[in-house]
């Protein structure tokens, strides 16, 4: 995964980096992580790209199969999949304005589209749907927005450790008023930490990671990610190309669709989470490696490919808007750029803007 760890990354854990498209962190929990043996996944940002977009649609050394290689073994192991309607129940830690949270709803809400914008958002979603549990079952068709909870006041510090996570989210499923659903069954717990918020390993080449809620923690076995804002903290790394690393210079960032560099970062990582979550939310389900320590799940595969001719340095062909924003999709009401995920059908990348 690119630079962001899974829901199981809930355990002090130790990131270690493994191939540019095979990238995972090995979460240490202590004792409780030995006895569990489960290991966070988590997503990592895209490697700098030696290409950026062009006028309205970019053309070039377009190659069909992106991402693809005989080195990929992506397996089902039998775990669960979200096959119910899916439940996301955003968790907004700290200062966040009106503003930033219209674009991560409308990115959540989009997913479900009905009659969408090509290239649209729900028909990124539509490669999840093609994965299926052992009944056949594929992923759920129906990922809608649920309750919110917002916690201004920052109850747990500004700085939170991988478990501490999961602590954020029990006070939002025990509130005293309008507590969260406690939906094991469809939910999604989506923690949202603003930019003046540090977590664990974040900007170390992490920018979010999915798991699941350890009951002795939280009362229940709830899927969730966390995604944090890097706009103060590592635009470089975490909301790339919409920021340049320091490494770069003389390199122009791209203008993010939606006018803010550390929200409109957020939304590619937010899919990538997403999307894993449907198809392996317990770990168990639908990934590549022989150790379900180290699961390369289907957007790791994919980290850093946004259109036809994407793979290695190069984030492939993209759109640019009237106003010289980049993106690759549509939303109901915006536009997003949003990486790829695997296609085990076809066995490479694949998104809505593709181009063969």
């Amino acid at each position: 995964m690119p630079r962001s760890l899974s829901p199981s990354h809930a355990n002090p854990v130790h990131a270690e980096m493994l191939h540019a498209a095979t990238v995972r962190c090995l979460l240490a929990c202590g004792a409780l992580l030995l006895v569990l043996r489960a290991t966070p996944a988590v997503a990592w940002r895209p490697w700098p790209h030696q290409r950026t977009s062009g006028s309205d649609l970019i053309l070039g050394g377009s190659k069909k199969y992106e991402g693809s290689s005989e080195l990929v073994h992506l397996k089902y192991h039998m775990g669960p999949i979200l096959t119910a309607n899916i439940t996301v129940y955003p968790i907004w830690y700290g200062t966040w304005r009106k503003a930033q949270k219209k674009i991560i709803r409308d990115f959540i809400s989009s997913i479900s589209a009905l009659r969408p914008k090509r290239p649209s958002v729900s028909g990124w979603w539509k490669t999840v749907r093609l994965y299926t549990d052992q009944t056949g079952a594929n992923t759920s068709l129906s990922v809608r927005l649920g309750e919110e909870k917002s916690d201004r006041f920052y109850s747990h510090g500004k700085s939170l450790t991988r478990l501490s996570v999961q602590s954020v989210i029990k006070s939002a499923v025990t509130a005293r008023t309008r507590p969260l659903a406690t939906n094991s069954k469809g939910g999604v717990y989506l923690v949202l930490t603003a930019d003046d918020v540090y977590v664990q390993d974040f900007c170390d080449n992490v920018c979010g990671f999915h798991y699941f809620t350890f009951p002795s923690i939280v009362g229940f076995t709830l899927p969730y990610a966390w995604v944090g804002n890097s706009a103060k903290l590592c635009p470089g790394v975490c909301a790339y190309p919409f920021a340049v690393p320091e490494y770069m210079p003389g390199w122009k960032p791209l203008k993010p669709p939606n006018g803010d560099v550390g929200v409109d970062g957020m939304v590619s990582v937010i899919g990538h989470e997403i999307a894993e979550l449907a198809t392996n939310p317990l770990v168990n389900a639908w990934y590549a490696g022989q150790d379900p320590s180290f699961p390369v799940e289907i957007a790791d595969l994919c980290e850093g490919i946004y259109g036809t001719g994407g793979g290695g340095s190069y984030t492939g062909q993209m759109m640019e808007g009237p106003d010289g924003a980049t993106y690759n999709m549509n939303g109901n009401r915006r536009r997003f750029l949003v990486q790829w995920v695997w296609n085990h059908v076809v066995g490479y990348c694949r998104g809505p803007n593709a181009l063969d």
